[in-house]
């Protein structure tokens, strides 16, 4: 695996502490891996070069930040073509509430995960900027009861 995506054990262990704490101090990382500052900052700075680290972000607790709701949303387009699939594939994009959009195959065009304060500021959403959108048919919304696993962890080795 790791000979195809150019990195060795030690850039995937590097990489697997990071995800796990992406504030974790260079000195740290370089103990961990059983490296010298220097040759770990740059396989660092090559990684975040290749594009295998994107960005450092902090996880917020959406609950104590009022947004406990949380919602799957499938929607299906009145058809299915490029012109449709870029006009709502641009709205989304400007609605802070997606919190992702997927193109997929099956029986809908598009599952979304949204995230509201309440059942009232989701409909609120649902009525006002998602269902009026001219390419939109359909859409099933999938109210979450409870989250058994959350994590932004890629299972890399």
């Amino acid at each position: 695996m790791a000979s195809k995506l150019n990195l060795d054990a030690l850039d995937l262990k590097i990489l697997k502490i990071i995800q796990g704490n992406g504030q974790k101090k260079l000195k740290e990382i370089a103990s961990q891996v059983n490296l010298s500052l220097s040759p770990t900052h740059d396989r660092i700075r090559k990684m975040e070069k290749d594009g295998y680290i994107m960005s450092y972000v902090g996880l917020l607790n959406r609950k104590m930040l009022d947004l406990g709701l949380l919602v799957h949303c499938q929607v299906t387009l009145e058809k299915q073509n490029r012109k449709n699939f870029k006009e709502f594939e641009q709205a989304v994009q400007a609605f802070p509430e997606v919190l992702s959009c997927h193109l997929v195959s099956g029986n809908f065009d598009y599952y979304l995960m949204v995230v509201s304060a309440d059942v009232e500021s989701y409909n609120r959403f649902y009525q006002e900027k998602l269902a009026v959108l001219p390419t939109v048919a359909h859409i099933n919304s999938l109210f979450v009861m409870d989250e058994i696993k959350q994590s932004t962890e890629l299972p890399i080795a």
